[in-house]
């Protein structure tokens, strides 16, 4: 038994901790789907899976209830796989391992899967607990919505009967969101060129760790620092004051996640070793003031190593670091329609290099077509200056708000009879899938609602447990308030 058990609503927090028990981030889902069907099944409920993987299980409505409107209930399969660098796990093969922590649920050294493992639980949840009264009902379970949105990109035409979505991967109690920014993918591709080590070089490793990191949306207004842009902004200062060689550089793992960590392999003459240790001292006291409020565990290292790879070619790294320096990171743009809200912003996510080439993968976000397509084309300006080649990928919409949205007002009105304060409604600078959903139907009325998450794609992930009761309370609410079919 999970110490999960204790918590209330209790038959929630107990199929959530069954869910961290089976590993499923991004691309490795299959397990939990198998189970998820199986376990439908065994209910005897009707369940099936379309050509993307897609789940749908549907529940007859409670007695009394038949003629209400079909609501679906919609959550992702998949989650984000970070970790801390000194923690052992593998997102494939190994649980999740939750425990309580406070007034908090979290896990050890990874992240949670709250998102949207406990909107998933909520889900299954309600056709589980016979005393949750509701019209005929559905629950939609979608494949990689973290590294693609992929089982929303296949969801085909007339496979749903529902009139209403509410879909579960908000991470805010007290608030309804009716609107998201949508996305698309980029990757900046420099082909390498290397030449040997000079002689009466030291090779080092310079390790940038302990930032936050966080979701690459939700999260990107904070000012967190971005590991990757804080190592080009030291080589792109100091390489040639040290005639310094770049090896390797790797940072980040996921485009969706602020990069928490990275890694440089750079050689030095042996006479400008102490320049190099005094530099990055001085880099790291220069940090820790700019980032003193918000990046409190921020370290810089610099450690003796044996490099398996010759330096890059003298233009190939100027090229390189000038590039990885000057490309935009963070907020481009706030939102002129919804106040306080990001409108277009870019994540410099991830660094790889190897022997030939190193890319650089960018998730691009905003609530307008436009704030893509400018992002899009200054990134490509910026390729042409550095002789890199460019590719722009899967381009999701965002999800046009709706005032007149009937169910909106539905959960508004609801939310105020629960909890005598009026919720607010809003649009976030995150990609959900509801605007990919009003392709195949147009007609369907949405919101999205869930419980406080707080770090989602990084680590320090975790759920407020009151907040899941009352996410709860109003799930249940509003399941019974649905109202019955023109």
């Amino acid at each position: 038994m999970s110490e999960l058990s204790t918590l209330s609503p209790q038959p929630l927090w107990d199929i959530f901790a069954q869910i961290c028990a089976i590993p499923h981030p991004s691309y490795h889902e299959e397990e939990l789907a198998s189970h998820v069907v199986d376990w439908a099944k065994n209910k005897d409920f009707h369940v099936e899976r379309d050509a993307t993987g897609n789940i749908l299980i549907r529940k007859p409505a409670t007695k009394g209830m038949e003629n209400r409107k079909t609501v679906v209930l919609q959550a992702h399969l998949d989650m984000v796989p970070q970790k801390n660098n000194d923690t052992q796990h593998d997102f494939a093969k190994d649980p999740i391992r939750p425990y309580i922590d406070g007034d908090w649920v979290t896990a050890e050294g990874t992240t949670l899967g709250a998102d949207n493992g406990i909107g998933m639980a909520s889900a299954l949840a309600v056709l589980a607990d016979e005393s949750v009264k509701h019209g005929p009902l559905e629950v939609l379970l979608t494949m990689t919505e973290e590294a693609g949105m992929d089982g929303a990109f296949g969801l085909q035409p007339n496979w749903l009967q529902a009139d209403i979505l509410l879909n579960t991967d908000s991470e805010e109690e007290g608030e309804i969101y009716m609107g998201c920014a949508g996305g698309i993918d980029y990757v900046s591709t420099i082909s390498l060129s290397r030449e040997p080590l000079p002689a009466n070089y030291q090779t080092l490793q310079l390790t940038l760790k302990g930032l936050k990191g966080g979701h690459s949306g939700a999260d990107i207004h904070l000012g967190l620092s971005n590991a990757n842009k804080l190592l080009a902004r030291f080589l792109a200062a100091h390489a040639d004051e040290l005639n310094l060689k770049l090896i390797h550089l790797q940072g980040g793992t996921l485009r969706n996640a602020i990069p928490r960590e990275g890694v440089a392999v750079i050689a030095v003459p042996a006479a400008q070793l102490e320049r190099l240790y005094q530099l990055k001292d001085d880099y790291l006291e220069i940090l820790a003031n700019e980032y003193a409020a918000i990046e409190a565990n921020l370290t810089l290292l610099l450690d003796e190593t044996v490099a398996s790879s010759q330096p890059l070619a003298t233009d190939c790294q100027s090229r390189f670091i000038a590039m990885l320096n000057t490309m935009p990171n963070g907020v481009i743009r706030m939102s002129d329609v919804a106040e306080g809200v990001v409108e277009t912003s870019l994540n410099v996510g991830v660094v790889n290099m190897d022997e030939g080439k190193v890319e650089i993968v960018c998730l691009i976000r905003s609530l307008i077509e436009s704030g893509k397509d400018y992002v899009v084309e200054m990134l490509n300006s910026l390729a042409k200056l550095s002789g890199a080649k460019a590719v722009a990928s899967g381009n999701y919409p965002g999800w046009q708000p709706d005032a007149n949205s009937p169910v909106m007002h539905l959960v508004r009105e609801t939310y105020h009879q629960l909890f005598a304060s009026t919720p607010n409604i809003m649009v976030i600078h995150a990609g959900l899938e509801c605007g990919l959903f009003k392709k195949p139907y147009p007609d369907m009325d949405m919101v999205s609602i869930g419980p406080t998450i707080r770090g989602a794609h990084s680590p320090d992930e975790r759920v407020h447990i009151k907040s899941v009761g009352q996410y709860w309370q109003l799930l249940t609410a509003i399941l019974k308030a649905i109202p019955e079919k023109e």
